[in-house]
C-alpha cells in the first residue's frame, strides 16, 4: 500500500482578537438595552428578561479566554452584535479564499513544495460563503495550481474527513499531492445575543499538504497509518440557514438560522461516541494507549477534551500529551484539531505516534493516526 504523509501544515490567524472581558462588556450592555426596551413586557410576564454573562461563567463552562475574529467592531457594538464583513466584487478574491491562500502558502513552504507540485485543493469547512463556484477552485486559481478542486462540509469534522478523502485520492493515483484547507469564519453564524453560546467560536484558517511518502523532503512529515470516520444523525447541533430560507419568509432570521445546540445532550452523547471510536481505531491498528505520544483533539470544550483524553489514554493526559489551543482561539470548528497539530508537532521524535481527532455536528467523528517519519 502506498504510504501517504502530511508533509506541511499552515495557519492563518485574523488580526482582531476579543477577550472574554471585552465580549462580556458588550453582551451585558446589549442585555441592559434589551431589558429596558422591553420593560413593560417583562413586567407583565410576556417576555423573560435576559441575564448577564460573566468571564467566570465563560471560562468555567468552556476553558475559553479569547478568540480571533475577522471583525470585532460589530461584535462589540451592543446595537449590532455581529461581525461587519462587506461583500466583495466578484472580481476580487473572496474572504474565505483569501484566508485559505494564506494558510496554504504556509503549508506549502513547510513541505518544501511549490504550487506546480500540487494537483488538487479541497476546501473542507463548516460554512462556505457561497454555493458556487467552489471556494476550492478559487483557491486553486489564486495559487496557480493546475488540477482540480472541490468544497466539502462535514461541520467540525471537515478537516479529518478531507484528509481521508485526499489520502484516498493520492493512493488511487488521482493526484500527486493535495492541499486540504479549512477556512472557518465561525463568527458569521454565531448568535452573539445568546448567553449560552455567544463566547464559543472564533475565526481562523488551517491547511495541510498531503503527498506520497517517497516524494517528501519535509523535516516534520507524518505518515498516515490509518483513518476512521463515523457519522450518526443528531439534531442537537444544527444550523438551518440555506438557500431555501427565502421560500419560507416567516422563518428568515429566526434563531435556528444561526448556530444552535443542546449543549448538555451533546456533552453526554459525544464523549462516549468519540472515545469508543478512537479506542477501536487504536485496537484495529494494534496500538496501545502507551504507544500514543500526542492527542490533537477538536477544540470545542476543555471538559470534553479532558474526559475523552482520560478515556482514550486510560489516565489523565499530561498537558503536552493533549495540547490545548482553545483558550486563545476558542472553538474554530474543523480547524481546531489542525491548529493543535500545527502548533504542537515539531517536538516529536521520529517514530512517535499521535492522533488527530475531530467531532461535531452530524454527529461526525474523524480519527487520523500519524507517525512521525
Amino acid at each position: 500500500m502506498t504510504g501517504i504523509v502530511i508533509s506541511g501544515s499552515g495557519l492563518y490567524t485574523p488580526p482582531d482578537s476579543i477577550s472574554n472581558e471585552e465580549l462580556v462588556t458588550a453582551f451585558n450592555a446589549y442585555v441592559d438595552r434589551f431589558n429596558r426596551t422591553h420593560a413593560a413586557d417583562i413586567e407583565n410576564g410576556t417576555i423573560e428578561p435576559l441575564q448577564h454573562s460573566s468571564t467566570d461563567f465563560i471560562y468555567k463552562a468552556s476553558g475559553i479566554r479569547s478568540r480571533h475574529v475577522v471583525n470585532k467592531s460589530g461584535i462589540l457594538d451592543p446595537e449590532i452584535m455581529m461581525p461587519l464583513i462587506p461583500e466583495r466584487p466578484n472580481e476580487d478574491l473572496s474572504l474565505l479564499a483569501e484566508m485559505s491562500v494564506h494558510a496554504a502558502k504556509e503549508a506549502l513552504a513547510a513541505a518544501g513544495k511549490k504550487p506546480q507540485d500540487v494537483d488538487a485543493v479541497l476546501v473542507a469547512c463548516s460554512n462556505a460563503q457561497r454555493a458556487y463556484p467552489a471556494i476550492a477552485i478559487e483557491v486553486q486559481e489564486a495559487l496557480g495550481i493546475d488540477g482540480f478542486g472541490f468544497d466539502m462540509n462535514v461541520a467540525c469534522s471537515s478537516a479529518t474527513f478531507g484528509i481521508q478523502a485526499a489520502a484516498d485520492m493520492i493512493r488511487a493515483g488521482n493526484a500527486r499531492s493535495i492541499l486540504v484547507v479549512n477556512p472557518e469564519i465561525c463568527s458569521g453564524h454565531l448568535n452573539f445575543c445568546d448567553r449560552d453560546s455567544h463566547f464559543i467560536f472564533g475565526d481562523v484558517a488551517t491547511a495541510t499538504l498531503l503527498e506520497r511518502v517517497e516524494t517528501t523532503t519535509a523535516p516534520h512529515a507524518f505518515e498516515i497509518l490509518g483513518t476512521k470516520l463515523k457519522t450518526k444523525f443528531s439534531n442537537n447541533i444544527r444550523n438551518n440557514f440555506g438557500f431555501l430560507n427565502r421560500t419560507a419568509p416567516d422563518g428568515v432570521n429566526a434563531r435556528d438560522k444561526l448556530f444552535v445546540q443542546e449543549g448538555r445532550k451533546v456533552f453526554k452523547e459525544v464523549i462516549p461516541l468519540v472515545s469508543s471510536l478512537m479506542i477501536d481505531h487504536m485496537k484495529e491498528s494494534n496500538l496501545r494507549p502507551e504507544d500514543i505520544k500526542r492527542l490533537w483533539l477538536h477544540q470545542a470544550n476543555i471538559h470534553m477534551n479532558n474526559m475523552i483524553g482520560k478515556k482514550v489514554m486510560g489516565r489523565e493526559p499530561a498537558n503536552d500529551e493533549a495540547p490545548v489551543i482553545l483558550d486563545e482561539y476558542a472553538n474554530t470548528s474543523s480547524a481546531g484539531s489542525i491548529i493543535a497539530f500545527h502548533k504542537h508537532k515539531d517536538d516529536l521524535q521520529s517514530g512517535d505516534l499521535g492522533i488527530i481527532c475531530s467531532f461535531g455536528a452530524g454527529y461526525s467523528i474523524g480519527s487520523v493516526i500519524l507517525r512521525k517519519i
